[in-house]
């Protein structure tokens, strides 16, 4: 084989025609023979017998072209990615094809994707917004009150209830004179407050008393389930108990309780330090990425259809396996976020495009900046992987190739770049 024209054309593909020789056609053609040969019956000959040359007689000559170019096609793209020069992308497809009369060779025209050109302004010294200020006193108040909330202790008390407190109940309810299904139980505990029961019967136990019994009408939402959306009911309640929440004290006691700490101000001092340490995390990513928003815009390059294809169906692939880790199918959270599928399809590609412009532009930094990746530093990426994800490296080598690899080290290097010599704009501070 060789190379016969190599054509950039419009939209970023290339048309490239490689010339298959005499030699290389016929041994496709004898290969196609041989894989249709048990499927020919020729008179006087029994199944699979007959010479090619009979064959080919009875049939015609071109008899085997068409499944000869087919065994060829995935060569023909294999050597025109390799000798064409050129970074072809997606998979190249067939435009023509010319069976050579005069000497039995045959041209292929190969129509690619080709990676494109980028052209990328300045990027170092870029300005950007960063969070300031720090984490919100609130903040940590408010997870220390969680812990202290799941700690509480419950004590019986001879008084009404009240916000807050769990109620002990029996209940039964029914529509229409008439019990329902799944309308009752005993002993069932109710913190009220909690808005786990239908709209309103927790209100309505407000004040009940052990040993008290009370009849409460209400009305199901109109979007409960179907059968008793918007059917008044009545329920039947017996109060057996009420349980005071009992919350311990923000003491030493308390710190040794819940954590490793002996005294409170350490326990709280440790809170302080997750919270501004993920606050600072926060800021940094968002940080960057006011920064690669920036490379993306600013990029020139002419991307092919079938780079933002593959990104966006690895990100599908992606998102949805995160979904699954959760327990959630794709159709439940289209529905939870009130998302048509086109809707969700459309974010993706344009966040896909994206995310190849930013790739495009770290490349295109990593050439500027002459980066260059080790065997050495390959290889520690693979034991860094290998420990976060708890994964064999043998396994992570089978899945990820070396190249992938040094151009994901080329691009973090490209982005620290970008990120260190960045001019930062201070955001208005937290409250605190």
């Amino acid at each position: 084989m060789n190379i016969k024209t190599c054509e950039k054309k419009e939209k970023g593909e290339a048309e490239i025609v490689v010339d298959v020789s005499p030699e290389e056609f016929e041994a496709a053609v004898g290969k196609a023979f041989m894989k249709n040969r048990n499927q020919i019956t020729i008179p006087g000959f029994r199944r699979g017998k007959a010479p090619r040359k009979i064959v080919e007689r009875m049939l015609g000559p071109t008899t085997f072209h068409a499944d000869a170019l087919e065994i060829l096609f995935p060569d023909v793209v294999g050597f025109a990615k390799d000798e064409s020069g050129l970074r072809l992308v997606g998979r190249p497809g067939l435009e023509d094809v010319e069976i050579r009369e005069d000497d039995g060779g045959a041209d292929f025209k190969v129509v690619s994707a080709v990676y494109p050109e980028a052209t990328l302004g300045e990027y170092k010294g870029l300005r950007a917004t960063r969070r300031v200020g720090g984490v919100a006193e609130s903040e940590i108040d408010s997870e220390i009150e969680t812990v202290r909330t799941r700690n509480a202790s419950m004590e019986s008390v001879d008084r009404p209830a009240k916000e807050g407190d769990l109620v002990v109940i029996d209940y039964e309810g029914f529509i229409d004179g008439k019990p329902f299904a799944g309308g009752k139980d005993e002993d069932h505990e109710l913190e009220l407050g909690s808005g786990s029961f239908i709209p309103g019967f927790e209100e309505k136990l407000l004040g009940i008393a052990a040993g008290e019994e009370r009849e409460i009408d209400l009305v199901f939402p109109e979007d409960y389930e179907e059968g008793f959306a918007g059917k008044p009911a009545v329920f039947k309640v017996k109060a057996c108990e009420v349980r005071e929440k009992l919350l311990p004290d923000l003491d030493d006691e308390f710190a040794k309780d819940v954590s490793e700490f002996d005294t409170f101000e350490e326990y709280k001092a440790s809170i302080r330090e997750k919270h501004e340490k993920a606050y600072k995390e926060d800021s940094d990513i968002a940080f960057e990425n006011e920064l690669m928003d920036m490379l993306a815009e600013s990029i020139e390059a002419d991307v092919p259809d079938v780079m933002v294809d593959e990104q966006q169906k690895a990100s599908m692939k992606g998102f949805v396996e995160r979904l699954s880790a959760y327990g959630i199918q794709l159709d439940k959270y289209l529905e939870m976020t009130n998302t048509t599928p086109e809707e969700f399809r459309d974010n993706m590609r344009q966040k896909s495009e994206k995310q190849v412009r930013i790739s495009l532009a770290l490349e295109k930094i990593a050439e500027l900046e002459g980066i260059e990746v080790s065997a050495e530093d390959i290889e520690n990426d693979y034991k860094e992987a290998s420990e976060r994800y708890g994964t064999e490296i043998g396994k992570l080598k089978e899945s990820t190739t070396e190249e992938d690899v040094a151009f994901e080290i080329k691009k973090r290097r490209a982005v620290a770049i970008v990120v260190e010599s960045a001019v930062t704009d201070a955001a208005e501070p937290a409250d605190k």
